[in-house]
């Protein structure tokens, strides 16, 4: 079977199914004014924005706000089209409607090369898979802030929403006025004439709710006052003054608290649990025991009047343990397996893509390479195997929910990335339909790809049908989150390439071992099936390289090691940036040439990576001297939609790797608020410089050795680099920039410590 053959039969629908289906329009998602429920004096003009009263816009928001600045970014996107100030913006929490799912995100999903995306090629291939991943998006209409997708899968449906709103506004007052509409303008949310009248959009609001809003146009980018420049966040006054509710910020008249331990061994259960000692104390008010829900480890929570009581009772509680039948797991066991998966030639693995014939190449340059007595003359092959380890989230804010369960309904208060499938968890473990679930989005303390699960939320949900009708707050100690993660999985990759005695390089062939997310994924959330289908994180950053190599063979082998895994920030380019950028550089190093001079002459026919590439090594001064005892390293990667090259400055400080400065080069389309492109870019750096010299999971006798920061540091302030941010200027939509910085970092950190030690690392952590 073909690849897309099977990418599209994997989809779930027959071929009957999709041909009946799949002529029909995409659903529309601008939406029903009946899902905007308005408050007194609101008037709805579509399924996203509403007109209060006070002629405040407000915009029902579709996605968590974990720092990223996406109620800030999306609200823009708002107030550009209708000509409002930002401070004139409302967020209100969208409901469940399909018109909030994120389209973007599955469409995104699609192991397309970028070669194949471009142009009328894609008209022939890709874009067949996008419509029918995008037409399928829209029925579902999962709602999920992930993929760094949020402002892309926003971008066309949001503007239309305002400018349609527009439209009805103009119309309204047209009629009114009985004045001509091409004749009105709007400045800060008043309509005006040249005769003098002028009134706000709030008096038009019930008349334009029943007025068509005729042609409805895009504002030229020409008139953006607001798209493109730099904007406060709306996000920031409420976090410095101290009114923002996270998660763990919630109160409730007379709430209880909660506080968990689960099985330490992964995979394991609970055996004689002793409570009498701690439900004797003051304030502690019961135990309820914990099986393992979406993913989770069995255990078990005590409930407190407070969070220290709670806390106190749940360790003092006396607990046995059992082991998973099939034995403890060993992280050292495991890499041990998963680099004789990449050695196995039996193992194969599925081709996420080929072109030439990079197979016979590498066997044809080894036979060449074993016959000849002067091997400089010849072909060559160079081979690498890398590693990287499993990490663990340690979002800021531990895993926690706060539940009630009363007269048959259930309502949640949480920080999670996926408000659907905490509803239908939260049901499900209740027992009720899904309607009577009410879910409160919380900010969230940190997201990371963490709270894409769902875990804590059935937990909550499972103690507050013991409380009596009372709300419940969750909350996991550090401890227990770091050591019951969904990690990022252990990867390795063998990496070989055949390169002639000019540096030339005419064959690339990547052949990686790892556990595939997305199918433990979609279990946990109730779509499991009975075959794995291939899935892109596994891959993509390798299948998927800008280089003009002339024969290419990227292909996974996925395993099974039963270790938790789920989404980590930027997934599996991540480490797959690490693998393929550390070995172009070795490319590099072979051809004795200069690192960003390789790598030009390797994207000869890619100009926007030549462009990001030659924009970070200029800023960076490529090729002048530095101080003694400090190196240069670069790498180049996309992510996301979003090209981004980093150059890192290194030295050596107590025998450790030491990052002074990285200069960061962008590509990510139109950029909606430049201010947040650039944080962005800066946590990513501080966040993947923390994996690259630190960040590990160990696994022991199934038991997490990593238990809190001390033994799972972070980069603290002195030791975080100074980071330059450029952005190249472009008229494409919008890309991603939550993640898309984090996959360089690692490799441009390691190619400049091999300038200083002259060793190569190919494990990480570096330190």
């Amino acid at each position: 079977m073909k690849r897309r053959t099977l990418i599209l039969s994997a989809l779930g629908a027959t071929s009957a199914l999709i041909v009946g289906w799949g002529v029909m329009p995409a659903r529309s998602r601008l939406g029903s004014k009946t899902l905007m429920l308005p408050k007194e004096g609101d008037v709805a003009l579509n399924g996203w924005i509403k007109i209060a009263a006070d002629g405040t816009v407000v915009l029902a928001m579709p996605r968590s706000e974990m720092g990223q600045g996406v109620h800030t970014a999306l609200a823009m996107l708002v107030a550009e089209e209708l000509d409002v100030p930002l401070s004139a913006m409302r967020l209100e929490q969208a409901g469940a409607d399909t018109i909030y799912g994120n389209v973007s995100m599955l469409v995104a999903s699609l192991p397309f090369h970028p070669l194949e995306s471009e142009g009328e090629y894609k008209a022939i291939k890709v874009k067949v898979g996008e419509w029918v991943v995008g037409k399928l998006a829209r029925e579902l209409g999962v709602n999920a802030t992930g993929g760094s997708s949020s402002v892309a899968d926003a971008w066309e449906p949001l503007r239309l929403a305002a400018a349609t709103a527009r439209g009805s506004l103009l119309g309204a007052a047209s009629l009114q006025w009985k004045l001509p509409v091409d004749e009105l303008s709007v400045k800060d949310g008043v309509v005006s004439h040249a005769s003098g009248k002028s009134a706000p959009y709030s008096a038009f609001a019930k008349f334009a709710a029943a007025t068509p809003s005729g042609e409805v146009k895009f504002k030229p980018r020409a008139d953006w006052k607001l798209i493109g420049k730099n904007a406060p966040r709306t996000d920031i006054p409420s976090k410095v003054d101290g009114t923002a509710q996270f998660g763990m910020d919630v109160r409730l008249p007379d709430m209880l608290f909660a506080s968990i331990r689960m099985c330490p061994m992964l995979g394991g259960g609970t055996g004689v649990i002793q409570a009498n000692a701690a439900l004797a104390m003051s304030g502690v008010e019961r135990l309820v025991l914990l099986p393992p829900y979406a993913g989770s480890t069995a255990g078990f929570a005590v409930v407190g009047k407070t969070s220290w009581h709670a806390r106190q009772g749940a360790l003092a509680v006396d607990a046995t343990w059992q082991q998973r039948p099939l034995g403890g797991l060993d992280t050292v066991d495991i890499k041990s397996k998963l680099l004789a998966t990449v050695n196995d030639p039996n193992q194969a693995g599925f081709a996420f893509y080929s072109r030439g014939d990079a197979q016979a190449e590498l066997a044809s340059a080894s036979a060449e390479a074993g016959k000849s007595t002067d091997k400089s003359n010849g072909r060559r092959v160079i081979e690498s195997t890398y590693t990287a380890p499993y990490l663990a989230h340690a979002t800021m804010e531990p895993m926690n929910c706060t539940a009630q369960v009363k007269a048959g309904k259930v309502t949640i208060w949480v920080p999670t990335q996926v408000p659907q499938f905490s509803r239908m968890v939260a049901a499900k473990v209740a027992g009720v339909a899904t309607e009577d679930v009410t879910i409160h989005v919380t900010l969230l303390g940190g997201g990371f790809g963490r709270r894409l699960e769902s875990d804590f939320v059935a937990q909550a949900v499972r103690v507050a049908m013991d409380c009596g009708g009372r709300p419940v707050q969750l909350v996991w100690p550090r401890e227990e989150d770091m050591t019951h993660d969904f990690y990022r999985p252990m990867h390795v990759a063998k990496l070989s390439a055949v390169m002639d005695a000019k540096g030339a390089v005419s064959t690339l062939q990547i052949k990686s071992a790892g556990d595939a997310i997305s199918p433990r994924v979609m279990a946990r959330v109730g779509f499991a099936t009975s075959i794995d289908t291939p899935d892109k994180t596994t891959n993509e950053g390798l299948f998927d390289l800008p280089y003009g190599v002339v024969n290419q063979h990227m292909s996974h082998v996925a395993t099974r090691m039963d270790v938790p895994v789920g989404f980590w920030r930027s997934v599996g380019h991540s480490h797959n940036a690490f693998f393929s950028e550390s070995f172009i550089d070795e490319l590099a190093v072979n051809a004795k040439q200069d690192s960003v001079e390789f790598r030009r002459q390797l994207l000869k026919d890619a100009p926007r990576y030549l462009a990001v590439l030659d924009l970070a090594a200029s800023k960076a001064n490529w090729g002048s001297a530095l101080p003694a005892g400090r190196s240069r390293g670069v790498a180049l990667h996309e992510s996301f939609g979003t090209i981004v090259a980093q150059v890192a400055e290194v030295s050596i400080e107590d025998d450790k790797p030491r990052v002074h400065k990285v200069v960061c080069a962008v590509d990510c389309g139109t950029v909606v608020n430049p201010d947040t492109v650039k944080q962005q870019m800066q946590s990513s750096v501080v966040f993947a410089l923390s994996a690259a010299l630190f960040g590990k999971i160990d696994i022991q006798g199934g038991v997490v050795q990593q238990s809190n920061f001390p033994s799972y540091p972070m980069v603290n302030l002195a030791q975080s680099p100074v980071v330059d941010v450029y952005i190249v200027p472009s008229q494409r939509a919008p890309a991603g920039v939550g993640e898309p910085g984090v996959p360089p970092l690692a490799p441009a950190v390691a190619n400049a410590l091999f300038v200083l030690t002259q060793k190569r690392s190919r494990s990480l952590p570096l330190a």
